[in-house]
């Protein structure tokens, strides 16, 4: 082991509420014992990516960010790593590759003046609310790119994300150490020819809907939707930063690399 390769000891255990998930936290809590989180040096998560958001969301509202193992028990489970059963867990993790994730943050402001301000591992997203076009002015470090972009909407994409939402809008799959995000229409009418930009991470993203008492827009922080947008504000939260842990044949910069070829 490297000298500056963290340990652990001190697990908690955050799991779905699936059959398959419950029958493997019974397994694990027979072999290990687990702490709350708030006594933690680790996360360790069954179930599938909705499982692993839900943990950190968990950890940025009580801000205090622990290293999360994640193991697949649900679908996809592109941010999870194999569940092999309960022996080995604490090789597995003594082996891990650390991978940082900064989230995004974002600020909004309602149509009545209310701010709000929320977290986003994947993707903060503007969808129009009715059958009426979203139309949105689109800035980058404040200076108006897009004066109307009209539209079902517009996400901004973590590297993370990239290959969720951003992926299935046609948006572009980040590599995760590009230090770059995704801006990426949703079926977009106005510009015609605009398909979206790659920027550096550094940049700050603004969205002001046009319209907006006739074209109500919501923004949706991954899975925190705030309604009846006026303006909303994104930037990357540094001071938030994460650390996801893989098995070192399955990390997550190789599943982006290799999700590029997929067929």
């Amino acid at each position: 082991m490297a000298d500056d390769q963290p340990t652990y000891e001190k697990l908690a255990l955050a799991y779905s509420q699936s059959d398959r998930a419950r029958k493997a936290a019974k397994e694990l809590c027979e072999r290990y014992d687990f702490v709350p989180v708030e006594q933690a040096d680790v996360i360790i998560a069954l179930g599938g990516d909705g499982t692993m958001l839900d943990a950190l969301h968990d950890m940025l509202d009580a801000d205090r960010i622990l290293p999360v193992f994640g193991m697949n028990l649900g679908t996809v489970g592109f941010l999870m790593n194999r569940y092999h059963g309960a022996s080995g867990l604490m090789q597995r993790l003594t082996e891990a590759k650390r991978m940082p994730v900064a989230p995004l943050k974002m600020d909004v402001t309602t149509q009545t003046g209310e701010r709000t301000c929320a977290y986003a591992v994947n993707e903060v997203s503007l969808l129009r609310e009715t059958f009426q076009t979203a139309k949105v002015e689109v800035s980058v470090n404040n200076r108006v790119r897009i004066p109307e972009l009209a539209g079902d909407g517009i996400l901004l994409s973590t590297p993370v994300g990239s290959t969720a939402y951003n992926l299935s809008a046609n948006g572009p799959i980040l590599p995760l150490d590009s230090r770059m995000l995704a801006l990426t229409p949703v079926s977009p009418f106005r510009p015609r020819r605009w398909r979206g930009a790659i920027l550096p991470e550094s940049s700050k993203v603004g969205f002001r809907v046009n319209e907006p008492a006739k074209r109500p827009v919501a923004a949706v922080a991954d899975s925190k939707e705030v309604r009846d947008v006026a303006e909303v504000h994104i930037e990357i939260a540094r001071d938030k930063e994460m650390c996801l842990l893989f098995d070192p044949h399955q990390a997550l910069d190789e599943r982006i690399v290799a999700e590029q070829f997929v067929t």
